[in-house]
């Protein structure tokens, strides 16, 4: 019996790593050639540091990434702050409105995204806003705001009632996804604005061989984002569980 469940454990934990070696191996596949000194995948030329060299060299690279990062974090954090006060009000709201509010909440989940950045461009149009930065960061808003709602709600789901009655009698008031974005950023951004995701999927589609060595740098990009990825992850799920054992 302890054979057959040890048997079944490595086949379960060996699928899971096909799994997920099948879904990174492209990951993985370019941070190896981030390290080496070609432009071309399939062609070793010796281990290097060139391609994150030139990653912090280049002027315009860092420019990209800076506003990639910096309409991330604000559209991360006025997401935050709109979808936490829409869960709030729905979950105190009548069990009706609730559920009605809470389906138009996630349209932008349910959509495919090309049909979200199209209304989103419409509308934009249909009101008189041109494509600025303010029309960008409303998109991502769009689509990020609905996963914070359905992240939030649980949890007002599990909090105690009586936090909020305390909170009151303390004197408060009552209550009143970015980095790869695409489809979204493309319909909305202003003319000469760059994310990482619109510049790469411009220079692979549209590029010259004076692209190449740009483009390759990005190796050395995605190592270091799956890295920082998989470090967050780690230390996040460690810290979550000893919490949980001390609760315990």
């Amino acid at each position: 019996m302890n054979r057959k469940k040890t048997l079944l454990s490595c086949l379960k934990w060996g699928f899971v790593g096909l799994v997920l070696l099948l879904c990174y191996s492209p990951i993985l596949l370019l941070a190896v050639y981030s390290f080496d000194k070609t432009d071309m995948i399939g062609k070793f030329e010796g281990f290097s540091f060139a391609h994150y060299s030139a990653l912090f060299t280049n002027p315009k690279v860092l420019g990209m990434i800076g506003n990639t990062l910096l309409l991330a974090f604000l559209a991360a954090t006025l997401s935050t702050v709109l979808g936490t006060a829409g869960a709030l009000g729905m979950y105190y709201c009548k069990k009706r409105v609730k559920g009605t509010i809470h389906a138009v909440s996630q349209i932008p989940v349910i959509n495919a995204e090309i049909v979200t950045a199209l209304a989103l461009a419409v509308t934009f149009v249909a009101v008189g806003f041109g494509k600025s930065y303010f029309t960008l960061l409303i998109g991502h808003m769009v689509i990020c705001t609905p996963f914070v709602v359905l992240s939030v709600i649980p949890k007002l789901k599990q909090m105690d009632n009586s936090l909020y009655e305390a909170a009151l009698d303390l004197g408060a008031s009552p209550f009143n996804l970015s980095l790869d974005d695409y489809i979204v950023t493309m319909y909305t951004r202003p003319a000469g604005f760059d994310t990482i995701s619109t510049y790469v999927y411009n220079a692979t589609t549209k590029g010259n061989a004076h692209t190449a060595a740009t483009l390759s740098s990005f190796w050395a990009l995605t190592t270091i984002l799956f890295v920082v990825i998989v470090l967050f992850v780690l230390v996040s799920n460690l810290v979550g569980r000893r919490k949980k054992e001390e609760n315990a």
